[in-house]
C-alpha cells in the first residue's frame, strides 16, 4: 500500500469548491486508487460553518448530534455524542483550521463521496475510483486521535471473514475487517492534525480492496453500522442515559 499526501494552500470557507481543489492539486489519479479527503475541507467548501463569535457551542452540538451526553460527564468539558452511527466528541464540530468558525460535518457526506467518485471516473477516464471522507476521533483508554471513515464510495467497506477458515482450519465466527476504517486511520496519520495543510491523500497499490464501479447500495451502507443491541460494548453504552439530539428531527 502506498499513501501519497497532497498539500494545498490554506482553505477557508465559501471560497472554492471541492472540485476546484481536485482540479488544482490532483493532476492524475490511477485506476483502482482511493482518494481520501478530510471532512473539514468538504465542509469549508460547502460553507458548513458557523461563526464562533456569538455562537453557543453547546446548543450547536446538541442540534447536530443524534444522541449526546452532557459535557459535565467528562473531565474535559465536551459533549460525547453519537452522530451518523459514529461515537465522537462534540458531533465532530471544532474550531481547528476554521479561521474563526466552528466547522460542522459535511451536510450529506455520503452524497459528497458518491458525487466525487463520479467526478474522478469522468475526469480521469477510469472505471474504478474510491473515495473516502474521514475525520479523527479518540479511542477509549488511549491518548491521541486516529482517523475514522464517515462516508465512502467505489469500494467494499467491510470484508466478511465469517465462515472462512484460518491457517489451522479453525472456522472464523465473528470477524469482519473494516477496510474503510483502516484506510481512514492510515490516511489521517499521513495528513496530520495541525498545520500540515494536507487534506488529501491518494491511496494506491491496495489489491486487498474490492472496488466497485458504482456507489454503495443502501444495504451495503447499513451493514457497516452495528445495532446497539448487538454491539460488543452494549452493556457500557446502555448504562448511561443518552439524550436525543435535534438532528433526527431536522
Amino acid at each position: 500500500m502506498h499513501i501519497t499526501p497532497i498539500k494545498t494552500h490554506a482553505i477557508v470557507a465559501n471560497k472554492e469548491s471541492i472540485y476546484d481543489l481536485i482540479d488544482t492539486y490532483i493532476p492524475s489519479f490511477p485506476e483502482k486508487s482511493v482518494l481520501a479527503i478530510t471532512s473539514k475541507v468538504i465542509s469549508l467548501c460547502e460553507g458548513a460553518v458557523v461563526p464562533e463569535q456569538g455562537t453557543d457551542k453547546d446548543k450547536l452540538v446538541e442540534e447536530h448530534a443524534d444522541y449526546y451526553l452532557p459535557k459535565d460527564f467528562n473531565v474535559y468539558g465536551f459533549h460525547f455524542t453519537i452522530t451518523n452511527h459514529t461515537m465522537i466528541a462534540s458531533a465532530g464540530i471544532d474550531l481547528s483550521n476554521g479561521n474563526g468558525n466552528y466547522v460542522l460535518w459535511p451536510k450529506d457526506p455520503q452524497k459528497s463521496a458518491n458525487d466525487i467518485r463520479v467526478y474522478l471516473t469522468k475526469k480521469f477516464n477510469i472505471k474504478h475510483a474510491g473515495v473516502l471522507i474521514i475525520d479523527s476521533k479518540t479511542t477509549p483508554l488511549r491518548w491521541g486521535t486516529m482517523g475514522t471513515s464517515i462516508a465512502h464510495s467505489g469500494f467494499n467497506a467491510v470484508k466478511d471473514y465469517i465462515g472462512t477458515k484460518d491457517l489451522f482450519d479453525y472456522q472464523i465466527r465473528v470477524t469482519k475487517a473494516n477496510h474503510a476504517e483502516g484506510l481512514a486511520a492510515a490516511s489521517c496519520l499521513v495528513m496530520g492534525e495541525g498545520a500540515e495543510s494536507t487534506p488529501f491523500t491518494i491511496i494506491g497499490d491496495i489489491p486487498f480492496i474490492e472496488f466497485q464501479n458504482r456507489n454503495p447500495s443502501q444495504g451495503e451502507l447499513d451493514i457497516i453500522a452495528i445495532p446497539l443491541a448487538e454491539d460488543l460494548y452494549a452493556p457500557i453504552l446502555k448504562s448511561v442515559s443518552w439524550i436525543k439530539g435535534k438532528k433526527r428531527d431536522s
